[in-house]
């Protein structure tokens, strides 16, 4: 074997055994890489704006982030806390109500006979609460490690991607480098192409919402938009406590909600998403939903929010590395000597 069949093999398999090993902190790092690029994009596109180094504009976009979230802090932060506050008093009573609803019906007894509170407080249960607890500060502490990989990441990719290329044979590593990029490229371009669904998704949930007199509506609209970040799964998610809200006035109030979710996820998926993805990166929904599948069933609710940038980095790098470098350099069936 050639020196560089044996490195991409050796890069092959240490993937492959950390992923086995340790999937979780492969996710975590590839976070951290998503948020580099996310800082790194809007820091050279500053840059480039204003005729500053790269690491000048990184500091410019940063100052920017922390000035809108202070801002959108002291003007729009206590109306959506509220109304966030609120959302988390009232879900509990719409579903203390639908269960009584439920109750109503003779499946529905015995399905909640099995919910009694000598099961809820069970070692199970209390094992269970834990576990949340404890991944809440996992959790914290991940973000934590995600902001320094995009921090350091951002302020200095040439130094990652440089060590990245040492591990494959000289002769590829112009080649490597290229991949890099051009991944680089494809995941700054979901990025800016998945933000701007998320704020059309969350802007017109709470619109419609507010027009048809839901409670809550911008907190509701806020939560679609980030759960929008999760596509196909997300909108599931996020249509929960509204349809909870809605069930205490009745059906048509159900009705007006789903048909409200419904339409803001129909027109992101077939008219906002399709025109953004024309210029920034296309995904065939069969491969997302194969993905966010897979990812979400192996590696949990980290695994079903990143299963589609890795699905987007793997299709480029497949691409690139395999189809276009081994596989095009096979002549077609019939063709000899340049000849049919």
């Amino acid at each position: 074997m050639t020196r560089q069949t044996i490195s991409l093999l050796l890069l092959a398999a240490t993937m492959a055994i950390l992923l086995l090993l340790v999937p979780d902190v492969l996710l975590i790092v590839f976070a951290g890489i998503l948020l580099a690029v996310f800082l790194q994009g809007g820091g050279h596109w500053i840059a480039s704006k204003l005729g500053l180094a790269d690491g000048w504009g990184i500091g410019v976009f940063l100052l920017g982030i922390v000035a809108a979230l202070v801002i959108f802090g002291l003007a729009v932060a206590p109306a959506i806390g509220a109304q966030v506050d609120e959302l988390t008093r009232r879900v509990p009573e719409a579903f203390e109500t639908f269960r009584q609803r439920l109750a109503e019906y003779s499946w529905g007894s015995a399905l909640l006979d099995r919910l009694t509170p000598e099961t809820l407080a069970s070692t199970e249960s209390r094992s269970a609460a834990m576990t949340a607890v404890s991944s809440t500060f996992g959790a914290l502490g991940n973000f934590v490690i995600i902001l320094f990989i995009g921090l350091y990441g951002a302020l200095d990719p040439k130094v990652y991607r440089k060590g990245l290329t040492l591990l494959l044979a000289p002769s590829i590593r112009r080649r490597g480098d290229e991949i890099l990029r051009a991944t680089a490229a494809t995941l700054r371009n979901w990025l800016s192409a998945q933000l701007m669904a998320m704020t059309v998704v969350g802007v017109l949930t709470a619109l419609g919402l507010w027009f048809a007199g839901v409670p809550l509506a911008f907190a509701l609209g806020l939560l679609a938009g980030l759960l929008a970040f999760i596509p196909n799964i997300g909108p599931v998610l996020a249509i929960a406590p509204a349809l909870l809200l809605a069930f205490p006035d009745g059906r048509s109030m159900v009705l007006i909600v789903l048909a409200i979710y419904l339409g803001v996820q129909a027109l992101e998926s077939y008219v906002v998403t399709p025109l953004i993805q024309q210029e920034k990166v296309s995904l065939p929904p069969a491969l997302v939903i194969s993905a966010q599948l897979l990812f979400g069933v192996l590696f949990g609710i980290l695994g079903l929010a990143l299963a589609t940038p890795i699905a987007a980095a793997l299709m480029t790098v497949i691409g690139l590395a395999y189809v276009e470098d081994y596989l095009g350099r096979e002549k077609p069936a019939g063709i000899e000597g340049g000849r049919r």
